[in-house]
């Protein structure tokens, strides 16, 4: 059965559907040996060679490998440490290459999705796609509304003006609050600093979701493999 090009090379987990037509443009899509640059031309994926940039897709989809994993503070989010620390990988199976979609810090606790669908992972992470993260914070004291408005209008970092958050205290407790914030951006230890300039110590800070999943049911250090219907809804969001 024939399909766009794009479609099968986004299914491949070659780039976004968005991504594919830019290489087909480009003249970097082969079919059956000749140069395709129309962006409505259609090949069958199991009779067809398709090459892209001279290698040959594989006539099967690749097997992708999809875990939610409830990250502890205490972990760093890459594949080896040179210094020694503990890894995320130090909690999944052996034997997959897999990479995480995004950081966490190596304090920070939370929901961290982990694959080897790099198609997936990019779009997940393109800032157009202003997919939602949501943290729990606490830091030391109270928190008032006029720091509560500044997140929800956006902070001031040394990288440039954050984008409005969706923030709001959700307890007090042992001397601490606790706020709610969500945001859609992707910059290093992000949330930690918005909290600094607003002159708010962290005590912890942990990701409860991430694309509208959640890690209910997960204790730190858990995983689970995610259903189809999770992967279908992440790759739309991922706009494949």
């Amino acid at each position: 059965m024939q399909e766009r090009l794009q479609k099968i090379m986004a299914g491949r987990g070659v780039a976004s559907r968005r991504a594919a037509e830019k290489i087909i443009l480009e003249g970097r899509v082969q079919v059956n040996g000749q140069v395709i640059g129309n962006l409505g031309a259609k090949a069958d994926p199991e009779l067809d060679e398709i090459a892209v940039d001279g290698k040959i897709l594989p006539k099967q989809m690749n097997d992708f490998t999809y875990i939610l994993l409830y990250k502890p503070a205490g972990y760093i989010c890459s594949v080896t440490d040179p210094r020694g620390r503990r890894t995320i990988m130090d909690l999944l199976p052996e034997g997959e290459r897999l990479y995480p979609v995004g950081r966490l810090d190596y304090a920070t606790s939370g929901l961290l999705i982990v694959t080897n669908d790099g198609a997936m992972t990019n779009g997940l992470l393109h800032p157009k796609g202003e997919v939602p993260k949501a943290y729990e914070c606490a830091v030391k004291g109270q928190v008032d509304k006029e720091q509560i408005s500044k997140l929800c209008h956006g902070i001031k970092l040394s990288d440039g003006m954050t984008a409005p958050a969706k923030a709001a205290i959700l307890k007090e407790q042992a001397g601490n609050t606790v706020v709610k914030i969500t945001i859609h951006e992707g910059r290093n230890r992000q949330v930690r600093r918005m909290m600094e300039v607003l002159g708010l110590e962290v005590v912890w800070l942990s990701r409860k979701g991430f694309a509208g999943m959640d890690i209910t049911g997960l204790k730190p250090g858990e995983w689970r493999y995610l259903t189809g219907a999770e992967v279908e809804n992440l790759r739309c969001k991922a706009g494949l």
